[in-house]
């Protein structure tokens, strides 16, 4: 990994704390040279894309958590751009059906999981249960859980259980070949801000604002908070969080696409070779075809 982006893993070896995190750090980049950078890398995870799904033996599970209006659509859009959606499948997860409220939280996060030899990027995930329901532990109630029908009930046990909860899973998943790159775009209280002021005032953009949204901004403290804990809860070495300063978005979507590169390039993937009786099959079938 290039050493400005080494500085954005957080692996659990030491506290990460929020408010030490640049939101505006472009790690040496302009605007353009960062625009040709980011094209560069797109090629590279496209071609190595390819021997993903081809081997099939691993998958990649991209996970994209942050605050309103922190660019998430966007790096999606822009960094993914380059991928063959024959081997790719992005799911945006929004408040839980009835019938998922009917199974455990993880339910429909294992169900949306990406196949071998696939990606698979989920658009908020199954970290919306230790933050958005840690700044709203009332919405815990609707689980259903037994011996939670009371919101004083949701304490810290509860909590250090859901994060044991989410290590156990990612450990299986891993374990069994899926490789998790999760990406915590942190953006600036001041930016959020101004790009909500910028989606009231273009008419096209307008669509993308709620006034819900101002709601949760007034909770900025406490989802600060959630995340940090969060963050230093599910972060190690197998498993790492990546924390993308996300006030300038050209620079994220740099750092995002690098990584993944990087990622990519660390497991040596290879198209497959055939035995030696298939290649046999293959140099007939060409003497036939030239035959003809």
């Amino acid at each position: 990994m290039k050493n400005e982006f080494k500085n954005l893993t957080v692996t659990g070896e030491k506290k990460f704390s929020i408010k030490s995190a640049e939101t505006d750090y472009t790690g040496g980049y302009n605007k353009e040279k960062a625009k040709d950078a980011l094209v560069k890398s797109k090629i590279e995870v496209n071609e190595l894309q390819e021997k993903l799904y081809a081997a099939g033996t691993r998958s990649l599970l991209i996970i994209f958590q942050a605050m309103d209006a922190a660019g998430k659509d966007s790096a999606i859009e822009h960094v993914m751009s380059g991928l063959n959606p024959q081997g790719c499948q992005v799911f945006s997860f929004k408040v839980p059906t009835t019938e998922e409220y009917e199974h455990d939280f993880l339910w429909r996060h294992y169900k949306a999981l990406p196949e071998r030899g696939r990606i698979g990027i989920h658009n908020r995930s199954h970290y919306e249960n230790v933050l958005v329901c840690k700044v709203h532990p009332e919405y815990i109630l609707s689980e259903h859980i037994p011996g939670y029908q009371d919101v004083k009930k949701v304490n810290k046990d509860f909590w250090k259980q859901r994060y044991q909860s989410i290590r156990n899973f990612e450990e299986h998943l891993i374990a069994n070949g899926t490789v998790i790159l999760k990406f915590f775009l942190n953006v600036s209280k001041d930016e959020q801000k101004q790009r909500f002021l910028d989606r009231i005032e273009d008419p096209t953009k307008n669509w993308k604002f709620s006034s819900g949204d101002i709601k949760e901004r007034a909770l900025w403290d406490q989802y600060m908070k959630a995340y940090e804990e969060a963050i230093n809860e599910t972060s190690t070495s197998d498993a790492p969080w990546y924390v993308i300063p996300a006030d300038k978005k050209w620079f994220a979507r740099l750092a995002i696409s690098e990584i993944i590169e990087d990622k990519l390039k660390s497991l040596d993937l290879k198209f497959p070779v055939l035995e030696e009786e298939e290649q046999n099959k293959l140099a007939e079938t060409k003497m036939t075809l030239l035959a003809e």
